[in-house]
Formats: C-alpha cells, structure tokens, sequence
C-alpha cells in the first residue's frame, strides 16, 4: 500500500496501550486533561510539527507525521519520561513503534474502536476528535495529519453505520441499561430508586443518568446512609418504610446491598404493582447475595434480572462484537486502499502540471519559428518533444537489463494508448 504522507513527512505511531504494556505503567505515563496544553507545548518546542495525544485508559500514544519517524519516536519518549521522572530507556521497552502503512492502519483501527480493550466502544471516536481539536490549539496540526484523521473518521462512521459494533451491551452496566430500555423504551421519563450504597449500584446509576434517566431516588434500612448517598448522588431521598410505596414510585429498582436477606420480598413487589396500576416494574439486583425474592419474576409485570443474568446480555454483545469486527476490519483495509489510491492520484499532479508546462513552452517557441506556418510549426513540435524520450529508448536498446527496458516500452505505450492505437 502506497504511504498516505507527502514524499517528506511518513506517518508514525509510538505511545502504550493495554496491549502492550502494563496498567501501572499507562496510569503512570497518563496525561491528565488539565498537563495536555503544556505536554503538547513541550512537543513542539522539541521539535514535534504534527501531532496528536491519546491519552485514555486504554493507551497513552502519539499518532502523528515526521520526516524522521525514529527521531520523533525518542523525542515523544524523552519528553513523556521526563514529566513522570522516567527515562526513555526504562518505558520504551514497552513501546510500540509503527510507521508507514501499519501506523496508517493503526490510526483508523483506533478511531474505529478496534484497538479498544472492549471493542465497538462509542466514546472513542469523540476522544479522538477531542486530542484532534487540542492538537489543533496548539499549533500541531498540518496539512498531511489532518487528511489521515478526516479519512479515518470516514472509515469510523463507516465501520458504525453498517456493522453491529456498537449495537449489543458489552459489560454489567451497559448490559442493564440496554434491559431497561428494552422494558420502558425511552428513559427520560423513568424513575430510577436505588437501595443499598454499593459501588456496582453507584456506577450503574452513572450509566442510567447517561442513557436519559433524570429523577433518581435513594431508600435504605440505614437512613443517614441514604441520605449521604442521595446527597452524593444528587438524588432525592425516599423513605424505606413503607417499601411498597416508595416502590410504586420507581420504574427502575436497582439493590445493591448484599446483607444476606432479601430486602424486597413477593407481598411487597405485588403491593406495588397494584399501586402503579399494574405498570411494570424492573428490579435490577446486583446484590450478592441476592436482594430481592426471585419469585416476584412470576408476577405479571415484574421483570428481574441479577447479576448472572446480566453477564449473560454482555457475553452476547461480546460475542456479537467479535463477529462484527471481521467486518468492520474489512471496512478499514479497503478505506485504507481509496485513502491510498486519492493520495497517489494526489502526488501525481505536480508531474502533470510540469510535462504541460514542458508542452506550452516547446509550443510556443515552434509557433514564433514556424512564422504561421501550421505544417510547420506541426513537425517541429513533434520532433522537439519526441527528441529526449527518442534518445533514451536508443540508449536502452543496448542496455544489459531486458526486463528494465521492456518496463519502460510497456509504461511508454500505457501512457500513451499505443497499444490500443496498433490494433
């Protein structure tokens, strides 16, 4: 594949992602929103011109176009190293170092969130945009990396458009918001209550808000804790006693308690429905152990998924992504190869402009000669631009390379349809 760079600057990636390197490492190198404007300010004064920062809980990289790939490798490295304290020798051991086509490839397959730890995740190509948009403040943004970035985020669009990538819950706490919008459709309207302070209820609760959830409401046998809880939370506090009202209340019942008893039995499941005139109710329960009777599932209305019911809606989006990357990976190579073929077409044109160029003047010059005379000035125009190329076809008549000269008596007639002319 023909490098998408212009002839002096190639594409290159050097940095540290979950495949490569350690999580200690990553959180060490991190670059924190708040140090990005002085890293990049850094990078420039040593020498950096184009250049963008991914730094994630996936990967801390440089995606970027240099005239000395090698060079600007040691300068990222160095200059990463020295605001952790860390010289280059002791991280770059855990670099990876791309150039060329392969680090064109790798610049796509991040913006298409194939090089994620949980593939087909959607905030990764705002993240990309995002160090683009921070690259372009500071000054590190030129003509040849802004053209790979606009033609990765074509094959991203591309690749979410047209797989299921993104289309299937992949870990707990998107697993259970794709259940409850499959049960109350869209969540602006819902009411979730959580119960028990948990941390795997906190982030779900994060997650739900994301997807649309805006009235959140906090119960629990320990009423300050509850009332902590909604405060940090900024939720609203909900008495515990009595539950089935407070539950009537909820569209979305999360528990994250795990006491060992159930918090929520049958009588006051059903009491609640009755209260919300038989509108359903889902009963999220990430309690281990179990917080709530498994048997309200048999009341009409009450759908409750716990844990093992929901690591198995994100296998299936698991399993449904790793299908869907065959595909997506499939997207990416032949938007890599019109990448390539645009740019080839590209660098062809400053030739063209200097043969026509070559052309008018031998024109021009015959015509003042020829003194009006098209005949002429025909003839002389022939032989003046037929005079080089004729030369060189002599000379390699009697060259020691076969194969050379009859490549070039093929490019000759290519470019100019003789062959399609001799039949």
């Amino acid at each position: 594949m023909t490098d998408a760079s212009s002839p002096h600057k190639q594409p290159v990636v050097v940095g540290f992602s979950h495949r490569s390197s350690p999580a200690s490492l990553r959180e060490k190198l991190f670059v924190a929103d708040d140090e990005m404007t002085g890293f990049l300010a850094d990078l420039r004064a040593s020498g950096a011109t184009q250049v963008v920062i991914m730094s994630t809980c996936d990967r801390i990289e440089a995606q970027a176009m240099a005239t000395d790939t090698g060079a600007f490798a040691e300068t990222f490295l160095r200059v990463l190293g020295a605001r952790r304290g860390l010289s280059p020798s002791e991280i770059g051991k855990h670099a990876v170092f791309l150039s060329g086509p392969e680090a064109l490839r790798h610049v796509f397959a991040v913006a298409a969130s194939l090089e994620s730890q949980v593939v087909g995740e959607p905030q990764v190509l705002g993240q990309v945009k995002e160090a683009h948009r921070r690259a372009r403040d500071a000054g590190l943004i030129g003509p040849e990396l802004d053209t790979v970035l606009q033609a990765a985020y074509v094959a991203a669009k591309r690749v979410r458009n047209e797989t299921a990538i993104g289309e299937r819950p992949v870990t707990l706490a998107s697993a259970a918001v794709q259940v409850a919008r499959d049960v109350h459709g869209n969540l602006a309207a819902s009411t979730t209550l959580l119960i028990g302070a948990g941390d795997m209820g906190e982030l779900l609760l994060e997650h739900l808000r994301a997807a649309g959830i805006k009235r959140l409401l906090v119960a629990g046998p320990n009423p300050a804790r509850a009332a902590e809880l909604a405060r940090m939370i900024k939720g609203h506090l909900a008495t515990f006693e009595p539950l089935a009202a407070t539950l009537a209340e909820a569209d979305i019942v999360v528990t994250a308690a795990g006491t060992g008893r159930f918090l929520i039995g049958r009588p006051d499941a059903a009491e609640a429905l009755r209260l919300r005139r038989r509108r359903s109710i889902l009963f999220l329960d990430l309690g281990v152990p179990a917080d709530i009777d498994p048997t309200v599932e048999k009341l009409d209305g009450v759908f409750r998924y716990d844990m093992d019911d929901l690591e198995r809606v994100a296998l299936s989006g698991r399993v449904s992504r790793e299908e869907a990357a065959t595909e997506a990976w499939a997207i990416v190579d032949a938007e890599l190869q019109a990448f390539a073929r645009d740019r080839a077409v590209r660098s062809a044109g400053p030739a063209i402009t200097a043969l026509r160029r070559h052309f008018e003047e031998h024109r021009a010059r015959v015509l003042v000669e020829a003194g009006g005379d098209a005949a002429r000035a025909t003839e002389l125009l022939i032989n003046r631009l037929l005079h080089d190329p004729s030369e060189t076809l002599r000379r390699l008549a009697g060259d020691a390379d076969p194969e050379r000269r009859r490549e070039i008596e093929r490019l000759i007639a290519e470019l100019f349809g003789l062959q399609e002319n001799q039949r």
